[in-house]
């Protein structure tokens, strides 16, 4: 916002201060005001043009210099000076008060003689006094110059007051962290409450069933805390699983291998398996069954979840033959024919 707009801003209004509010109630009050209008807490048009204003108020009263500048201008404004940007060349202007800017910026000295009618003023002005054409600039809509006055453009000020407002004390979210957590498989397959500790605090949070080595969770709000009233960042959790010697998931599905005897997978069988909890599960081998076959019981996957407990069959002979269990052995590959002693060429071959 130019100077010369100025005139119609209550600044003090805006922030809901009093005119000799000191600097540290005057930022305690824009702060809480940007806290309520802020565009990423409040989506409302109104608030977004709230948010404007408080702004536009607070970077004019912060700077004690630049207040007083406008205190001065708005007592001005208050003593009936007015100036119009008419046709006729300079344009006209009430300077019934006119007066009163020289004793603000001059201590009233330097004016000269003013006709009676306001059409003819003169100025003198020593050295140290003000530039004439500052302050035409400052009241006048910024058509004089600015030079070495120090005055602004309105398009300056404007586009210095933005960017000010956008790096003020505004809410601002927290930062995010990432670490390390790790699992059993038994925790990571059910499901499991642990204590964590980040940004400062403690706390405990549930590990869902069926967590993936190398997933990352994410707790919204524990992150680093936010400034100014901003929310507080996310952590996440970046999971490894220790590995199981029996136990593997395949998306919702437990999976082990199932240890059955040559008897077991020719004549078919209940056999039992047990869980990540111990408990025994049945699993029936159908008749003429092969290592490599998955034999599932439904229900007794991830927690929850649709999975299932996958048996690899696995048929398991004794390390050490007697003489009896070899001739056994041979009497078997006899009796299952020509027909099986292809099959297993064809699956060597192949």
């Amino acid at each position: 916002m130019a100077e010369n707009e100025w005139l119609a801003k209550d600044f003090y209004k805006v922030l809901g201060v009093s005119k000799d509010a000191d600097e540290a109630t005057i930022t305690k009050a824009y702060r809480k005001l940007a806290r309520k209008y802020h565009p990423d807490l409040n989506k409302t048009k109104e608030a977004e043009e709230k948010f404007k204003d408080v702004s536009e108020a607070y970077d004019v009263l912060k700077d004690s210099q630049t207040r007083q500048r406008y205190d001065a201008i708005r007592q001005f404004g208050a003593g009936g000076a007015r100036f119009a940007g008419g046709a006729g060349g300079a344009g006209g202007f009430d300077a019934s008060s006119f007066s009163d800017i020289f004793s603000m910026f001059n201590g009233g000295a330097g004016m000269g003689a003013m006709g009676g009618n306001g059409s003819r003023i003169r100025f003198a002005s020593s050295g140290a006094g003000p530039n004439m054409g500052d302050i035409f600039s400052m009241f006048g809509g910024g058509r004089q110059n600015s030079g070495a006055s120090g005055f602004q453009s309105a398009n300056s000020f404007a586009g210095e007051q933005y960017e000010s407002a956008q790096n003020q004390n505004v809410p601002t979210k927290g930062d995010d962290i990432t670490t390390d957590i790790k699992l059993t498989f038994k925790q990571a397959f059910k499901g499991a409450t642990v204590s964590l500790r980040a940004a400062g605090e403690t706390f405990k949070t549930h590990i869902p069933a069926g967590v993936k080595n190398g997933q990352k969770i994410r707790l919204k709000g524990k992150g680093k805390p936010g400034r100014f009233g901003g929310s507080a960042g996310d952590l996440y959790l970046q999971v490894h699983v220790e590995e199981s010697n029996k136990f593997t998931l395949r998306a919702n599905d437990l999976v082990a291998t199932l240890p059955v005897t040559l008897s077991e997978a020719v004549h078919g069988a209940k056999v039992t398996l047990n869980d990540v909890d111990g408990n025994a599960v049945t699993f029936k081998v159908p008749a003429g069954s092969s290592s490599g076959d998955e034999i599932r019981a439904q229900g007794s996957g991830v927690p929850g979840s649709n999975g299932d407990f996958i048996g690899i069959v696995q048929i398991r002979v004794p390390k050490r033959a007697t003489m009896l269990l070899k001739h056994a052995a041979k009497e078997f590959d006899k009796t299952a024919g020509e027909s099986y002693s292809e099959e297993i060429n064809n699956l060597r071959q192949n």
